[in-house]
């Protein structure tokens, strides 16, 4: 069984960076990401800071199990900017990341193989710049019992180091927690055979 529960993205959006070949210019940028809204957003800022460039080429890949990814030419000829691009994400082993690459044309043809090189200079500077760190994989869980049930539920939350998410205290109680995904199967038994108390994946 595939224990792995962790996973490598970046902290935090990369500093520019700046690749030129024969006259062309290529920015780079690298940003955490964990949905396709977020993607959107960091793509219509590139087009508006870098008003007048030619190609917006990105790639991305979001999740863990399953993995969603994407590559985008933009117009370039296909597959010689958004699978470079992509490449680096998967040589850098990363997830929840998107890559952006912003062409300024430079008047000189760079033909097939010195765009596909491009990109993927541009890209790997790009992740190059950016913190890497590595993050658990989570798995949510809702507990729901009734307030007499609360010191139970408490002391299992602070024995195993459970994070708490949400709770919600009405008539009864309902929190929802959080735990590595290699401890999920045990914390679900131990709530599970528990008296009163119901459990069931968030």
């Amino acid at each position: 069984m595939n224990t792995k529960d962790t996973y490598k993205t970046i902290s935090q959006p990369s500093s520019e960076i700046l690749y030129k070949e024969k006259n062309s210019k290529f920015y780079g940028y690298a940003f955490p990401v964990s949905n396709e809204e977020e993607i959107k957003t960091h793509i219509e800022q590139l087009r508006k800071q870098h008003y007048g460039a030619v190609h917006y080429c990105y790639a991305f890949q979001i999740g863990t199990q399953p993995i969603y990814f994407r590559a985008n030419d933009d117009g370039e000829p296909s597959n010689t900017a958004g699978m470079p691009i992509y490449g680096q994400i998967q040589s850098f082993g990363l997830t929840n990341v998107l890559v952006v690459v912003v062409r300024f044309f430079g008047g000189i043809k760079l033909g097939v193989g010195g765009l596909i090189s491009a990109y993927r200079i541009a890209a790997q500077m790009a992740l190059d710049e950016a913190e890497i760190i590595e993050k658990t994989i989570d798995i949510h869980y809702i507990i729901t019992f009734d307030y007499k049930n609360m010191n139970k539920v408490m002391r299992v939350i602070k024995e195993k180091n459970l994070q708490i998410i949400a709770q919600d205290m009405n008539e009864s109680c309902q929190i929802e927690i959080a735990t590595r995904k290699k401890n999920a199967e045990l914390i679900y038994d131990i709530f599970n055979v528990m008296f009163e108390i119901e459990i069931k994946k968030s």
